[in-house]
């Protein structure tokens, strides 16, 4: 349909064809009521276009259309070899459109162009890749019982796969969600954050492209409260995947409980990053940089909370300002030269500028930073400079809830039994760091720690080879590596009499 599709011209001059309807059983369709979401650039606050916002009505389309591309023997019966064909030939068209969906994401998201295109969609790829190689080594096992028995299990895709993703890695959380799904066999409705709904629809188009058959894949665009909800409690969906807030994955596990939907939930984070007065002083100051101010502090495991050694205390702080004035250019994010672009909507720089305000009340120092930005263009957009808050205790707001933006406190602390008492004082338990010369104390504190993950001497360095997730309030479940592929599938238990008559 010529009117579910628009011409856009780029900040950056790229001009291409944006889908803007439902993507269902390998066709654009217009959303049953006509409601639209409207996507903003951050950088300038400007429409760049609407889509049509599904309904429930549409959800249950795109419901019907998976569960009988699920029944269907064209996609039920492929050959594992062959699904896995078609998982690597996406990986080659997003690598092949790299740039134009680079240029949407930094557009619609405001997140540097450069480490869109030499990060984010490196990671959608690699991802795609590696899970299109995991497509025929879906394996069950034999077990021996004894001679009068054949056991054996068998691996089984669960069936359709409701698949909800963030703003902040918009293909990156998609492709960690489509991989291991499509890998073991299943069927998928995915709906896309309605603050970044634009680059998801490109790669629909990339999807139908690389052959896979109608309804094996649909993806929405709509509101959390309504697509959301309507996929959340569906009962003719299997299985949840989300990524999002902890308020809203604990709205979205109520939801599927409606008919025990198989779960997954990848929510909230106040990382530790632990350093000790043994660490490499000049790599800690760089890696937990990184570990906050990268995409615009807008990562759910970013190490926001660093718990330094009193010994170290002063001389850390001090030198981490100076990493962020000479690092964390703030601007264009379509400049090469931009570090930190706008915060992705309004509504997220109000709650960030919110916190700073918070710190100051709570009595915190403000030790850098903590204002709007408005030197970029003609002083709109979403921008917020870099902020550092000292002396902070553990009570205060800004030590305790999620901030998701450029926003980091530094914390001091006496001993390795201190420090771990600081870094478990929380409800969440996603990412963490330790930063120490001491490989022994290393690996202990890496048990004690309460978190999915523990990087050590570095930050923020996932891998999609590696299993990804947390414990506490932070999530359900694991994503990435083989360990992904577990979510998507159930294990069946076959007995075979040998000989045991009755």
């Amino acid at each position: 349909m010529s009117d579910l599709s628009i011409e856009l011209t780029a900040p950056n001059g790229r001009k291409y064809q944006q889908p803007t309807g439902l993507f269902i059983n390998n066709e654009w369709v217009a959303s049953s009521k006509g409601n639209k979401i409207t996507s903003i650039n951050p950088t300038d606050e400007s429409e760049i276009a609407q889509v049509h916002a599904a309904e429930p009505e549409d959800v249950d389309k795109a419901v019907e259309a998976a569960r009988a591309a699920f029944n269907n023997p064209t996609w039920r019966d492929m050959a594992p070899t062959e699904r896995g064909d078609l998982m690597y030939k996406l990986s080659q068209l997003v690598e092949q459109n790299k740039e134009l969906l680079a240029t949407i994401e930094t557009w619609d998201n405001g997140k540097p162009y450069q480490v869109a295109l030499n990060e984010d969609l490196a990671e959608v790829s690699g991802c795609l890749k590696y899970y299109a190689g995991y497509a025929d080594k879906v394996h069950g096992q034999v077990i021996d019982t004894g001679p009068n028995k054949l056991a054996y299990t068998i691996r089984e895709p669960l069936g359709v796969c409701g698949q909800i993703i963030p703003w902040n890695y918009p293909l990156g959380m998609a492709a960690w969600k489509l991989g291991p799904a499509l890998a073991c066999g299943n069927t998928i409705v995915m709906k896309a954050a309605e603050q970044t709904p634009l680059s998801i629809l490109v790669l629909a188009n990339l999807i139908k492209e690389a052959g896979f058959p109608p309804g094996v894949v649909n993806i929405l665009n709509g509101y959390g409260r309504v697509a959301g909800a309507a996929i959340a409690q569906h009962v003719g969906i299997d299985k949840i995947a989300f990524t999002g807030s902890t308020a809203t994955g604990r709205e979205i596990m109520k939801q599927a409980s409606v008919n025990l939907k198989n779960i997954t939930l990848e929510t909230g984070g106040k990382s530790p990053l632990i350093v000790f007065e043994d660490a490499d002083m000049e790599q800690a100051v760089r890696w937990s940089h990184i570990g906050i101010m990268s995409n615009m502090g807008q990562i759910c495991t970013a190490t926001s909370r660093i718990l330094v050694q009193e010994s170290i205390y002063d001389t850390f702080v001090e030198a981490f300002k100076k990493q962020v004035t000479s690092t964390s250019k703030v601007g264009d994010p379509f400049s090469d030269s931009t570090f930190q672009g706008p915060q992705v909507t309004k509504a997220q720089y109000e709650k960030v500028l919110g916190y700073i305000e918070a710190g100051k009340e709570d009595g915190a120092t403000l030790a850098m930073g903590g204002e709007a930005y408005k030197n970029v263009g003609d002083g709109k957009g979403f921008f917020v400079t870099p902020t550092v808050f000292t002396n902070v205790k553990s009570n205060m707001r800004v030590f305790r809830e999620e901030v998701f933006g450029p926003f980091v406190v530094i914390v001091s602390f006496k001993d390795e039994a201190e420090a771990l008492e600081k870094a478990n004082d929380t409800t969440y338990g996603l990412g963490s760091a330790i930063f120490t010369k001491d490989i022994v104390r290393a690996h202990k504190l890496a048990r004690k720690i309460e978190a999915g993950m523990v990087w050590i001497n570095s930050s923020q360095d996932s891998d999609f080879r590696i299993p990804f997730g947390g414990v506490k309030q932070s999530g359900i479940g694991r994503e990435l590596g083989e360990a992904g592929l577990d979510a998507y599938t159930n294990k069946k238990s076959v007995h075979v009499n040998l000989g045991t008559w009755l």
